[in-house]
């Protein structure tokens, strides 16, 4: 379904827990997530870290979306 989105002109980002199955399906920009049954999260920390990981990830992701890319692209970092 991303693929189709962005051959409609729409850029998309792909978080996920298993970054291979988001290459092998063709997602062009992929934000790695935190765990699979807590993708965007980690109960285990306070309520404040835990905020400020899925701010980092929403970022990181609007960043994702902002960039240009010709290729598969991971943003890690």
């Amino acid at each position: 379904m991303v693929k189709e989105i962005e051959r409609a002109g729409l850029p998309v980002v792909h978080i996920c827990t298993v970054v291979p199955i988001s290459l092998t399906v063709g997602a062009n920009r992929i934000v790695p997530a935190i765990a699979i049954p807590h993708p965007l999260g980690n109960p285990a920390l306070s309520y404040e870290d835990e905020k400020l990981l899925r701010r980092n990830i929403v970022l990181k992701a609007l960043k994702a979306l902002q960039t240009d890319v010709h290729e598969q692209t991971v943003f890690d970092k």
